[in-house]
């Protein structure tokens, strides 16, 4: 039972779906435009808000964030037109004279709950998909990076039509309230403990949703590869926002030959990106808040970090550290780490180090350095995770053509592109039939004779 009593703003919303306003293409392309206009007018006033939420520098803001989210507006509009067109299907002659397709339309209301690590792409790159889609939409960003919260709420409410597009702003007891309304799609990036909440409030209306989670992302460094090359690589992917990205290397599974080799070239790649002491860096964001501070100290103080391992409350700074030998039952391997703490394990056999991911949950995604075809195979082939990148790290999902998502404990569904385009879309089929010929085979009574012809009839022509 919708309570619009408690959220009227939902009933106005309704309203515009029922009456066509988000299905029309040029609506959806206005609204593409104008939140695009939004990121590049609002552009320093949103890098202020991820800094004072985050102390990340601009550039990193606009590579992570803005420049990333226009590059998927330009993408949708681009191919928007065709993603909208109905798909035709053959007509079996068992059923001719006839017309099947089916045409991806929208859900209707549909619900987006963003996450803190990457407070403004996690709450509008499903917004760009869901407005292609030709949705209304609800955006619950998270509170826990209150500034970049702000401006969504703000910024939104000016450049986009209120009619069919809120924000909400709040803790815990508003998301909860939001999810006891119906909506038509959930769309929700999160930790697995309030995923389970979501799922749970999904099944009391049977809502469908996707689901992106997260998970321990490994990273295979193979004997044959350049060490140098996947050293620089991988600190720069860990480091990526104080290490709270859900994609980032969680550990390194590196072939003993090369353990000292790539301990010693990252340890030289941090220096060289953030200088002797990070925290003079403008480059080196901080940890989000207080809690995530004390979790990531727990987590220290358990292990011997070979580097970094400095932390600094009133600041809420965690150094780049790497962690020399820890064991696989160890607590940092239990769950996953979202900071910048990044074990290293030695393994002398590729099926030991495949065993170990094996042993953990699905990540979203495995992580393989090495120039052999047959290690890259084996790891495609032994593996499960949302997505594979050889050679590098985090750009499987930066690019518009590949679908982003996870399986397992990492989530379920994908966007990105057309897969997020299809994310916020129900297929409707369609078959337009003839009235005539009406032949009388097809109605009962159903005599022997006029059986046995309609099971040939049935296995001959109806593929």
């Amino acid at each position: 039972m919708q309570n619009d009593q408690v959220f009227p703003e939902l009933a106005l919303l309704r309203e515009s779906f029922q009456q066509g306003i988000t299905r029309e293409l040029t609506w959806r392309r206005l609204q593409l435009l104008a939140l695009d206009r939004f990121l590049v007018e609002r552009e320093k006033d949103i890098a202020d808000a991820v800094r004072d939420d985050f102390r990340k520098s601009a550039a990193e803001t606009f590579l992570t964030e803005t420049g990333y989210l226009r590059d998927e507006i330009r993408f949708a509009l681009k191919h928007l037109k065709s993603w909208t067109k109905p798909c035709r299907v053959s007509v079996p002659l068992l059923y001719q004279p006839a017309k099947g397709s089916y045409s991806l339309e929208p859900y209707g209301v549909v619900l987006i709950i963003g996450a803190w690590n990457y407070p403004l792409q996690l709450s509008l790159a499903p917004l760009v998909s869901a407005l292609a889609a030709g949705n209304c939409a609800v955006i619950k960003p998270s509170e826990h990076a209150p500034h970049t919260s702000s401006i969504i709420a703000e910024g939104l409410g000016h450049y986009l039509d209120g009619s069919a597009v809120w924000v909400i702003e709040g803790g815990v007891e508003k998301a909860k309230a939001l999810l006891e309304q119906q909506f038509d799609y959930i769309f929700y990036t999160g930790s697995h403990a309030i995923g389970r909440e979501v799922m749970s409030a999904a099944a009391r209306y049977l809502t469908p949703l996707t689901m992106e989670l997260g998970g321990k992302c490994p990273c295979i460094v193979d004997e044959k590869t350049d060490i140098r090359v996947a050293s620089r690589r991988i600190v720069w992917a860990k480091f990526l926002n104080a290490g709270q990205t859900c994609l980032a290397p969680d550990y390194v599974l590196v072939h003993e030959k090369r353990e000292d080799e790539l301990l010693r070239f990252m340890q030289e790649a941090i220096t060289a990106f953030y200088g002797d002491d990070p925290r003079m860096s403008g480059d080196y964001p901080r940890i989000v808040n207080e809690f995530h501070l004390k979790r990531l100290e727990t987590l220290l103080a358990d292990s011997s970090p070979l580097s970094g391992g400095e932390t600094e409350a009133g600041e809420r700074y965690v150094a780049p550290t790497i962690l020399r030998g820890v064991a696989p039952t160890s607590a940092l391997m239990q769950s996953e780490i979202f900071g910048p703490l990044l074990p290293v394990i030695a393994y002398k056999e590729l099926g030991e180090a495949l065993d170990i991911i094996r042993n953990g949950k699905e990540p979203l995604a495995i992580y393989l350095f090495s120039s052999d075809r047959e290690v890259q195979e084996r790891v495609m082939h032994h593996s499960r995770s949302g997505g594979v990148c050889i050679n590098d790290l985090l750009f499987q999902a930066a690019l518009h053509t590949l679908p982003f998502g996870g399986i397992g404990s990492s989530g379920f569904g994908a966007y990105h592109g057309k897969a997020g385009f299809e994310t916020f879309s129900f297929q409707r089929s369609v078959l337009h039939r003839a009235l005539y010929p009406d032949p009388a085979l097809r109605y009962p009574p159903y005599n022997s004779r006029k059986f046995g012809f309609l099971k040939q009839l049935l296995t001959l022509f109806s593929l």
